[in-house]
């Protein structure tokens, strides 16, 4: 059973930058994709990015080149760069195991104006 710890969340002015890290406690390298979402209060949980175990990335439009996702498959860490933080994307940030459908408990990101 896979188990996701994120990491990494905090308070930053915008135009700043955090670097979230996901722990799993299984292998990562064997998963197909993991994917970063995101949760604002009042919203729904919405998709932020995804990586493939192939290394294909995806990104919603709200944080194309500015936020990066990335695997460290020796230390079965997922990462999630996010430079030229914006106010709105304070969240709930949540670390997800697409093939076994598992959740981290998420780590809250405050970006202030």
């Amino acid at each position: 059973q896979v188990q996701l710890v994120e990491s990494g969340g905090g308070l930053v002015q915008a135009g700043g930058s955090l670097r979230l890290s996901c722990s799993a406690s299984g292998i990562i390298a064997s998963m197909n994709v993991m994917a970063w979402h995101r949760q604002a209060p009042g919203k729904q949980r919405v998709l932020v990015a995804s990586i493939s175990r192939l290394g294909y990335t995806y990104y919603a439009d709200s944080v194309k080149g500015r936020f990066t996702i990335s695997t460290d498959n020796a230390k079965n860490t997922v990462y999630l760069q996010m430079n030229s933080l914006k106010p709105e994307d304070t969240a709930v940030y949540y670390c997800l195991s697409v093939d076994t459908s598992t959740w981290g408990p998420g780590t809250q990101v405050t970006v202030s104006a």
